[in-house]
């Protein structure tokens, strides 16, 4: 069982979801596609994309560490799932960003916030307040989960990978994604990280990770949103012919 302080903490942070799910309602996160200069200064994608996503990996590192004694091989797997998507965010897929867009450095900090505070709720759920045993890793909920996780982390990757070959070197044009999940939505790559943290939820089966679940989804349902709107100003018929939903396939 966790302090009052934790439990002060989850609340908090649920409620400052739906804040930023309905302010996003209204103002566009501006960053690729959508990225306008009324966000102020903004340095290269690279190094942004590093800044924001690494504290969060090196939280969780700090904490496996610190509360090593109370790991075990559950909170030691469920921590690797998280790890793994964070060392890609934060030291493959910048490597692999191609252009010269650039990001706000104000949500940079941002991101880089919610992250390590995120990291922290997950972080110490996972070594000082679950209490796992082995048998967790046979159970319906770690075996569902992690298939989910796994799935969307590789709708993830699959939808960078067509985001980023949409372009020949030089061109600066905008296209539509094609092929994979944006079959089904116009924000492919949106929809797998909210399906990963769907997986984790229910594989770690706890509060931070359901709080988790519903930040990617306050924070990118909106974003997905604006970018089917940008999409249908920009190509017309040729993109709302295609029929897609926004983030959730057949349903929103």
């Amino acid at each position: 069982m966790f302090p009052e302080s934790y439990r002060i903490a989850l609340i908090v942070m649920a409620i400052i979801a739906v804040i930023v799910y309905i302010a996003l309602q209204y103002f566009k996160a501006g960053y690729g596609y959508l990225r306008t200069a009324n966000w102020g200064p903004s340095i290269p994608n690279r190094p942004a994309w590093v800044l924001m996503e690494c504290p969060v990996f090196i939280v969780m590192v700090v904490l496996m560490v610190k509360y090593q004694a109370n790991a075990n091989i559950v909170t030691i797997a469920m921590a690797t799932l998280f790890l793994i998507h964070y060392f890609q965010r934060s030291f493959i897929f910048p490597l692999l960003i191609k252009g010269k867009s650039k990001m706000p450095i104000a949500i940079i900090l941002m991101g880089a916030t919610f992250n390590v505070i995120n990291g922290i709720l997950i972080g110490l759920w996972l070594f000082k307040y679950s209490n796992y045993t082995t048998d967790w890793l046979k159970s319906p909920q770690f075996i569902i989960g992690t298939l989910i996780f796994i799935f969307g982390m590789a709708v993830n990757l699959q939808s960078d990978y067509i985001i980023r070959h949409l372009r020949k070197p030089g061109d600066t044009k905008h296209y539509i994604p094609k092929g994979g999940m944006f079959k089904y939505v116009s924000s492919a790559n949106y929809f797998g990280e909210i399906t990963e943290w769907l997986g984790f939820a229910i594989l770690t089966w706890s509060l931070p990770g359901a709080l988790f679940c519903i930040w990617t989804f306050a924070n990118l349902a909106p974003r997905a949103g604006s970018l089917y709107k940008k999409y249908e100003e920009e190509f017309g018929e040729e993109f709302t012919k295609l029929k897609r939903k926004r983030v959730i396939p057949f349903i929103y």
